[in-house]
């Protein structure tokens, strides 16, 4: 599919941006995101491999426009990713453990 970004024409397709992503270790999330495969990439990263241009000559709805054409799922920074399943509670305390716990030990 033919992209403009940063005023150059562009042909992705997305085998060829999963290729370009294979064993790249992702940067820490700062905003927008893009998920390729089973990893999340800030989209300023993903732009700079697919591209091979210096981050500060493209914006990060170029590359997101694009990458949601392709296929991708793209996160705004605002959306938190699915969060893991929270660990079990603990148990609830009786009124005298809740009790013994507030008064504490007696003094010696």
């Amino acid at each position: 599919m033919r992209c403009v970004i940063a005023r150059f024409p562009f042909d992705l397709t997305k085998s060829g941006v999963l290729d370009s992503m294979k064993g790249v270790t992702p940067e820490p999330l700062k905003g927008e995101s893009v998920v390729i495969g089973r990893r999340q990439y800030p989209v300023k990263q993903v732009g700079e491999i697919i591209t091979r241009q210096d981050r500060r000559d493209f914006t990060s709805g170029e590359v997101t426009r694009a990458m949601s054409r392709l296929g991708f799922t793209c996160r705004n920074g605002d959306e938190a990713a699915p969060a893991a399943p929270a660990a079990p509670a603990a148990p609830a305390l009786t009124p005298l453990q809740t009790a013994s716990d507030l008064l504490g030990s007696p003094a010696p």
